[in-house]
């Protein structure tokens, strides 16, 4: 099975390979972007080739989809998105992302999540993507809000990141109302 390589209006979404691992790790090793992550910070590139090698298992075993979230002006390598805990016979799937800060607030994780939101929906045949955020990561759940994900409620202790529980806030987005605002939004632009 290939790899499936998405594109939006600035973005290309690539497999992760070996040859990102440097970027990857330059992203990782930022305290700022690994606190909401759900794990430690990197501290040597090994790390980030085990990962990557873990992302290119998980797909191969159907089990999730990790993408690199490349800029077309500039083939720049700037974070990841995928979908983790794919269950294609139960059609669902957990969204996940992180981005290097020097890109944040520009976009470009809104517009990559919409095109997984499709490529989910349309193509994968999935019905519902959750997300699970930390409470104290506002960015991410006014985002997830902004395109439409609901908040089902809390997961108490969740996950466990530093040495110490994280209780995190669940939220999802189903096809049925994926589509009514995909809908509305092209009714918005025809005007």
């Amino acid at each position: 099975m290939l790899f499936p390589t998405l594109e939006t209006e600035r973005l290309k979404l690539i497999e992760i390979t070996p040859f990102h691992a440097f970027s990857l790790f330059e992203i990782l090793s930022l305290e700022e972007v690994t606190r909401y992550y759900g794990t430690d910070t990197f501290t040597s590139i090994e790390e980030a080739k085990k990962l990557i090698d873990m992302f290119q298992k998980n797909f191969y075993e159907k089990r999730s989809m990790r993408w690199g979230i490349v800029l077309k002006e500039n083939n720049k390598f700037i974070g990841t998105l995928g979908l983790n805990g794919l269950q294609l016979k139960n059609k669902k799937a957990e969204i996940g992302y992180e981005i290097h800060p020097s890109y944040w607030r520009k976009g470009y994780t809104s517009e990559a999540i919409k095109e997984i939101l499709r490529y989910s929906y349309l193509e994968l045949g999935l019905n519902r993507i959750g997300a699970v955020v930390y409470l104290e990561n506002e960015a991410s759940s006014n985002l997830l809000e902004k395109l439409g994900f609901k908040k089902e409620g809390e997961l108490r202790d969740y996950l466990f990141q530093n040495n110490s529980y994280h209780t995190t806030s669940m939220f999802s987005l189903l096809k049925r109302e994926w589509e009514l605002l995909t809908a509305e939004s092209m009714g918005a632009q025809a005007q």
